[in-house]
């Protein structure tokens, strides 16, 4: 994969195939190793647009119905990943804050075979087989539990746990050949600590302070390098959820 920086704002690309694999990929195909371009940018413009439409009582409804409908429709947009850059904005740790289990096991398991076999019938891309292989590369993960409190992440490794204090480094935006686009939120060591990466990148599809319901986490000693990372991405669940519930949510994304 070939990857320029232009350091500036911050641009990277990615594929769509996770507009096509939904929830299961990471932000908008992650997965796919379609041609990036990052630059680094920490933030953005700091100054808040939003749009203020006045609603007159007759009408309100009806306003409220249209902002709804065309709410709905940028999410959805945005998850597949097509927006601007000025949508944008930075996060915090506290957006990924929780107890959170990796989906691997049940990948293991069989527990995701309905998944892959929904796929295969709805997408036409690839067999059931031939899914659940690609998504043993993506979820593939030792580190079966991560426990994320106020700066603080803690990883659950082989009966080993380890902890760091984690400060925000800003976002890539990563846009790939297919034209679509997913942003890495990048968390960086405050201070030297044994036993966990020196970077963390999140990628839930989401691309403003937003609480998380699941993510792809990439996780390293060089920032730039994890940037290039399509193939590898595991992904997290909350840890109160059983297999047949998150195959269940795959499903309906």
């Amino acid at each position: 994969m070939k990857i320029l920086f232009a350091k500036g704002l911050s641009i990277v690309t990615v594929s769509s195939l996770l507009a096509l694999l939904g929830c299961q990929a990471p932000s908008s195909s992650e997965s796919e190793s379609n041609e990036t371009t990052p630059s680094s940018s920490v933030s953005e413009d700091s100054s808040k647009t939003k749009e203020q439409t006045s609603k007159s009582d007759t009408h309100e409804s009806e306003h409220e119905h249209n902002h709804s409908h065309a709410h709905d429709k940028e999410t959805e947009q945005i998850y597949a990943g097509y927006f601007k850059d000025s949508q944008v904005k930075d996060r915090s740790l506290s957006d990924w804050e929780g107890d959170w289990q990796s989906v691997y096991p049940y990948l293991q398991d069989g527990t995701l075979d309905e998944v892959f076999s929904y796929k295969a019938e709805h997408e036409d891309d690839m067999t059931a087989e031939e899914y659940k292989k690609y998504y043993n590369k993506g979820y593939q993960t030792d580190t079966d539990r991560i426990v994320i409190q106020k700066n603080t992440v803690t990883f659950f490794k082989n009966g080993e746990e380890h902890s760091g204090k984690y400060i925000y480094d800003g976002y890539e935006i990563l846009t790939y050949d297919a034209g679509n686009r997913g942003v890495r939120y990048i968390f960086k060591l405050a201070e030297e600590t044994e036993g966990v990466p020196q970077y963390i990148q999140f990628s839930d599809h989401s691309i403003y302070p937003n609480e998380s319901s699941h993510y792809h986490l990439y996780w390293g000693d060089d920032r730039e390098a994890l940037l290039d990372e399509v193939i590898n991405w595991p992904t997290y669940y909350p840890s109160e959820m059983d297999g047949h519930d998150i195959a269940h949510e795959m499903m309906e994304h």
